[in-house]
């Protein structure tokens, strides 16, 4: 699988040299991986709808957004930047009602997002393309964007029956969310069928931003988990994680006790959102009943933080007290979106544990490895930590009893 990336990043390099003046293009015979994009910058209920194509028609397209394998087979942050800058959002204005009625566009849109394999799109640009990146924390983003002045799909679009059958029953989107990934569809493919608002009760059906649907996907995954995870008995050990991805290292420190979550997010200076000379840092919090509120300081890596945590709970069929501490270091030059969260926590939780028998010993045991691994103190941290408070506080109560 390996050869795949060597292929695509060929691919791209002949394309770039074929396409000298990439922004003269105004006719592309592609394929989408299959992906869209709705922005969220126009004053909603406008939005821009995009269909992502690579410049060339590629079977291997779906490399171009699939995060999964990137994160499976260890790509750079330069393989994913020279990817997605060579994916060209074709887009078109429209409200986000418009996905109720049968609008050319908004339906084409909607097939490439619903479809299980790359589709070939013929597109017809109506403007000059435009290059360049602009930083999120949700999404990840594309290097080309230009208007769409026509499009059209040259195959039969494959859509998978359960997919078929959610977005034609009369459900709530929540509930068929929650089907589809009772049924294996990733988050990355939930979130994107619910951007082109074909979920939910017909009279509710709308489209989605894409950073939205992003970080609603892993809230609403989230809280069917954690409706599970409540129920379960305590851990029985106290457990810690760890592990690097792109320059984010992730510590995870597991309580046995009630459901209660911590995300603090340090960016050391020159990390991708840091450019000052300081350390800078975030913090979110939620008790056992959840949150009622979003979590502004962290925003959506909060959500993408918290829901590996929970599978990982409700696949060992255990409830705990969970403080995650991220450290975005220098060498995350380039925000590629919460997937890198996801991921990054993903691969810290399946290189294992370390057991501690006592509170005590596993934070002591967490100081001694953030020192040597990541030469970092986290005892400020630890002073700082309200859920430490909780599981203090949580101890005391069950020694008087």
């Amino acid at each position: 699988m390996q050869d795949i990336r060597f292929e695509v990043i060929k691919k791209i390099a002949q394309t770039r040299f074929k396409y000298k003046n990439i922004g003269k293009i105004s006719k592309l015979n592609s394929s989408s991986p299959p992906s869209v994009f709705i922005g969220s910058k126009l004053k909603y209920p406008l939005v821009n709808v995009g269909i992502l194509s690579p410049l060339e028609r590629d079977e291997d397209a779906w490399v171009y957004d699939d995060a999964r394998y990137w994160a499976k087979e260890d790509f750079s942050i330069h393989d994913v930047v020279r990817l997605r800058d060579n994916l060209l959002n074709s887009r078109f204005q429209s409200k986000v009602q418009d996905s109720r009625l049968n609008k050319k566009f908004v339906q084409i849109a909607q097939e490439v997002a619903l479809a299980s394999k790359p589709v070939d799109v013929e597109i017809e640009l109506k403007n000059k393309v435009s290059l360049g990146r602009k930083k999120d924390r949700v999404i990840t983003q594309m290097g080309m964007r230009a208007g769409l002045k026509k499009a059209r799909i040259t195959e039969n679009v494959k859509i998978d029956r359960k997919v078929d059958k959610v977005i034609n029953d009369e459900v709530k989107s929540s509930e068929g969310l929650e089907y589809l990934y009772k049924n294996k569809f990733s988050e990355y493919v939930l979130s994107k069928i619910l951007s082109v608002g074909v979920l939910g009760l017909k009279k509710n059906k709308r489209l989605v931003p894409t950073r939205w649907s992003i970080t609603a996907t892993d809230d609403t995954i989230g809280k069917q988990l954690l409706k599970k995870v409540r129920d379960y008995k305590w851990l029985e050990d106290f457990e810690f994680f760890f592990g690097e991805f792109m320059g984010n290292q992730y510590m995870l420190i597991f309580f046995p006790g009630v459901w209660n979550y911590e995300l603090f997010e340090l960016y050391f200076p020159g990390s991708s959102w840091n450019p000052t000379q300081e350390l800078k840092a975030s913090t979110d919090f939620e008790l056992y009943s959840g949150r009622k509120t979003y979590a502004f300081a962290t925003a959506g890596g909060y959500y993408a933080t918290r829901l590996p945590i929970l599978e990982y709970l409700n696949n060992i069929r255990r409830q705990a007290s969970v403080l995650v501490i991220r450290l975005e270091t220098v060498t995350y030059w380039a925000a590629l979106g919460v997937w890198v969260v996801r991921e990054s926590v993903r691969k810290a939780l399946a290189r294992g544990k370390i057991k501690f028998d006592s509170k005590e010993e596993l934070l002591n045991g967490a100081k001694k490895i953030a020192k040597i691994k990541y030469d970092f103190d986290v005892g400020q941290v630890l002073k700082k930590s309200k859920l430490l408070e909780q599981v203090n506080t949580q101890k005391r109560l069950v020694e008087w009893f």
